[in-house]
């Protein structure tokens, strides 16, 4: 996700703060908006349906914690990612905070550079969320489910082994690509000890046997591929 299409929402009774907090945001490239109360918040947020809320805790009309529970509550912001501003004495408000469905809290006061650091490792968040939705990937008649390790190959459930899995995976995940041995050895054993030359060879077989011998071809010299 580009920058430009991120927005926040940045929800502060003090003008200077939402002043100096939107504009270092805004210069990183983000879409911002501004509420100086928590009601005024609560409004923007169900609106604007922001990607990321920065809550001050301590506002008149409707405080940070209130306006989160809201926000929690609201359809379609049940996911969006939530921090609180909280001043360095006032750590009861972080744990009612979190108590509130707070995902972290920002201490202030804080320089205007940390904030955005602190904001661009919240953002990292959108990423993972993003990548989970590929966690189910379908190549041919073969269902991949990455997060519970398991494959469905013409409607039969299979349970692999996890290096067989991850070497499925991987194949799977370029149909047709060429991967080099040294490229399967990086990507599915890391710096873990393997144990002769003919690992590769012999989870390949395994997987030929399980999933079917058609599917998985080898170029001499070089590596292996999938195909469908």
């Amino acid at each position: 996700m580009k920058k430009k299409d991120i927005r926040i929402l940045l929800v502060d009774d003090e003008p200077d703060i939402l002043e100096i907090l939107s504009y270092n945001l805004s210069a990183e490239g983000y879409e911002v908006f501004t509420a100086k109360n928590g009601a005024e918040g609560v409004a923007k947020a169900k609106k604007k349906q922001p990607h990321l809320i920065i809550l001050d805790v301590m506002m008149p009309e409707m405080d940070g914690i209130e306006a989160c529970e809201i926000i929690r509550n609201t359809p379609g912001l049940e996911e969006t990612i939530i921090t609180f501003l909280t001043a360095r004495s006032e750590d009861y408000s972080q744990v009612a905070g979190f108590d509130a469905g707070a995902d972290d809290y920002i201490t202030k006061p804080i320089k205007p550079k940390v904030f955005v650091s602190k904001v661009k490792a919240l953002l990292r968040r959108l990423k993972d969320e993003e990548a989970s939705a590929d966690d189910i990937v379908k190549v041919g008649n073969i269902i991949i489910n990455r997060e519970e390790y398991k494959i469905v190959n013409d409607g039969q459930e299979l349970v692999l082994p996890r290096k067989e899995f991850e070497l499925l995976s991987l194949l799977t995940s370029k149909p047709n690509k060429v991967f080099k041995r040294e490229v399967i050895l990086d990507k599915v054993w890391g710096n873990e000890v393997v144990v002769g030359g003919r690992t590769i060879d012999v989870h390949i077989r395994k997987l030929r046997e399980k999933i079917g011998d058609d599917h998985f071809k080898t170029v001499k010299g070089v590596g292996y591929k999938f195909v469908l």
